[in-house]
Parts: structure tokens; C-alpha cells; sequence
């Protein structure tokens, strides 16, 4: 070969590799800005959930779901694991947290933080607007917290709920009540649903309610009022 065709052909093998090597370098500087925006989320939704715990009353919702170690229950709605992470410990190594929702990001962002707090006993599951799949006679409690407002097929999704506990299982409903008709938005509107309504839903779905109440929480940061439903198969 002659030095003309060694010099290029060298060239040639020049312009190959610099494009490479130059995508190859950014796909690496996209994935280290990825995982620091990550890793930042993560920081901030602690930080968040710090705050949450002081108007949340976490405790009071998990004594109302009655779950013991071993036992299995839902975070249905879970969001990015708020619930999810707190009602690991109530069950144990035995028992086994659901953490479903509808929205991938927010799982990937728990599935994150489960790895992150070493979490075993927390399954997180894909479900659909009007299906969360789950196994029938499978669980021993579902918590739907901050989600019925946002349902589209909420008597299906009951439904679904009826048939996942076991005999005597327990829902626990919490959510946000509605605030005077001169202090509503559209937006607000969305974000608000009645214990009225859910209670007759939960009623409709042969679901025996155990109690209801009002006022549950009253000072959250947006000062709104909820509401907290206990209802058994």
C-alpha cells in the first residue's frame, strides 16, 4: 500500500471515529445531567415529604387502614411513594406493599427511592385509569389518598377494589372537601370531591362503611379541609 493510500485511508478512519467518539461523549454528558436532575428531585421530594408529615397526620391514616406485620396493602394512587415508603415498616419483612399508579415517571421516581431506602417489601405496579390490576382476594387493605378527585371510572376502580381484599379487608379514602361555591376555581374543582358522593360510590359497590370523618385534616399549607372515609368488604 502505497503512503497515499495509508494516509487516506487514516482519514478516513478519522472522520469515522470523531463522530463517534463526540456522541458517544454526549450521550455521556446527557446521562450525568439526567442522574444529578434526579438526584436532585429525590433531595427535594424528602424535603417536601418533611414538611407533608406536619399537616399529613401519616399515623392516624395508617392506624385507620388496621394493617400488621404480614400483612398485604395498597398504595393505590401511590404518586412517587409518599405512603408507599411509610407503610413498609407497619408490615414487615412478611408483609407487602403495592405501590400502584398510573403515571410512569412518578413510579420510576419511586422505584428510585425504594432502591435508594433499601425497601424490599414494596412492589410498584403499572395500572390503568379504569384497572389497577390487581389480584382478587390478594390484599388486606387499600389506601386511596389525594387520588379519588382525580378519577375518570371511579365505580370500576371500586370495583376492582372490592375484589382485591380479602373478606372484611379495609379502604380507607382520603381526600380534599369541597370549599364554599364564591372560593371555587375550575381548578379547584377538579381537585375536590365530596365524602357524600364517595360514601354512596363505596355503598353502591356493596361496601360497608365503618366511619366517616369530617375535618380530618384542617390546616394544610392551602388551608383546605379533608376528609377521611373507613369503609370493609
Amino acid at each position: 500500500m502505497s503512503r497515499t493510500q495509508e494516509k487516506t485511508l487514516t482519514r478516513s478512519k478519522y472522520r469515522v471515529r470523531l463522530p463517534l467518539f463526540l456522541a458517544c461523549a454526549l450521550a455521556l454528558l446527557i446521562g450525568s445531567y439526567v442522574a444529578y436532575q434526579a438526584f436532585l428531585t429525590l433531595n427535594q421530594l424528602d424535603a417536601i415529604e418533611a414538611v407533608r408529615d406536619e399537616w399529613q397526620r401519616p399515623a392516624e391514616v395508617i392506624e385507620a387502614l388496621g394493617v400488621k406485620p404480614g400483612a398485604a396493602v395498597v398504595d393505590l394512587g401511590c404518586g412517587s411513594g409518599y405512603f408507599s415508603l411509610k407503610l413498609s415498616d407497619p408490615v414487615g419483612k412478611d408483609g407487602k406493599v403495592i405501590a400502584e399508579d398510573i403515571r410512569r415517571l412518578s413510579l420510576a421516581f419511586l422505584w428510585m427511592r425504594i432502591f435508594r431506602k433499601s425497601k424490599q417489601n414494596i412492589t410498584v405496579l403499572l395500572g390503568k385509569v379504569d384497572n389497577p390490576h390487581l389480584r382478587p382476594q390478594s390484599v388486606n387493605a387499600v389506601l386511596i389518598l389525594n387520588t379519588y378527585h382525580e378519577f375518570t371510572a371511579a365505580q370500576r376502580i371500586l370495583e376492582h377494589v372490592h375484589e382485591s381484599l380479602i373478606p372484611g379487608g379495609r379502604v380507607v379514602i382520603v381526600d380534599r372537601s369541597p370549599r364554599g361555591i364564591q372560593d371555587q376555581s375550575a381548578n379547584v374543582q377538579e381537585h375536590q370531591v365530596s365524602s357524600v358522593q364517595v360514601e354512596a360510590d363505596l355503598q353502591r359497590t356493596d361496601f360497608q362503611i365503618n366511619r366517616q370523618t369530617n375535618n380530618s385534616i384542617e390546616s394544610n399549607p392551602e388551608h383546605e379541609s379533608w376528609w377521611l372515609i373507613v369503609a370493609h368488604r
